[in-house]
């Protein structure tokens, strides 16, 4: 079998992603940030395909739309939680309880398995790795200015981008900005990333699954 071919029993992986903002350019730098990701997650492994969306409802909409037109894809969606999740609560379930969400309803034929969070946002995950944040930052960056606790997920989501802001304020690349975020996420440590987070170790367990060996 040629390089990057399927077979009928493994279905190519599409990925639906929140974020990336309204231009290609932008976007192409998020996906770019993932792709690096899950080729360090994966291995040699075959990789899934990363689609930007921009917000979180346009990603939505074009995962429903990507079950109707290409059901032949496996598509997920991965989101921001937006707030703590419930130990053991169902990724479907926590998302309706939340103001704004309520119109996520589960569409008929799918699992919960193709919906998968970054909780409590995404920049939660850049806590997992703060060898990371020292080498994309440098010598200035100030890794005590971050919160102690290695249980990323508890690190509310308003003190996120707060707390990498003010870490990264006195560095040549200046304080966090959602830009830096989409290069962040393609150099952090996916065994790290596992190890401080359940929700993304559910998320490349489910990804190692479906993604075989080449």
């Amino acid at each position: 079998m040629s390089r990057g071919k399927t077979t009928p029993s493994a279905p190519e992986v599409w990925i639906f992603v929140e974020g990336g903002g309204s231009t290609r350019e932008v976007q192409a730098a998020l996906r770019l940030g993932f792709s690096n990701l899950f080729t360090k997650a994966l291995g040699t492994r075959r990789k899934p395909s990363v689609i930007v969306s921009g917000g979180r409802d346009q990603a939505f909409k074009e995962w429903q739309r990507a079950l109707k037109t290409n059901p032949e894809k496996l598509s997920l969606l991965l989101v921001d939680s937006e707030g703590p999740v419930p130990e053991g609560a169902a990724p479907w379930a926590c998302l309706q309880a939340r103001t704004g969400d309520t119109h996520w309803s589960k569409p008929q034929g799918t699992t919960d398995d193709q919906l998968h969070l970054m909780v409590q946002a995404m920049e939660a995950w850049f806590f997992a790795d703060r060898d990371a944040l020292l080498r994309f930052y440098g010598k200035d960056f100030q890794p005590g200015a971050l919160p102690a606790r290695q249980d990323v997920e508890n690190i509310p989501k308003p003190e996120l981008a707060k707390a990498l802001a003010h870490a990264s304020r006195d560095t040549t690349k200046g304080s966090y900005t959602k830009h830096h975020g989409f290069a962040l996420i393609g150099q952090i440590d996916p065994a790290k990333l596992r190890a401080a987070s359940p929700w993304a170790a559910r998320f490349f367990d489910h990804l190692l699954a479906l993604c075989p060996a080449r």
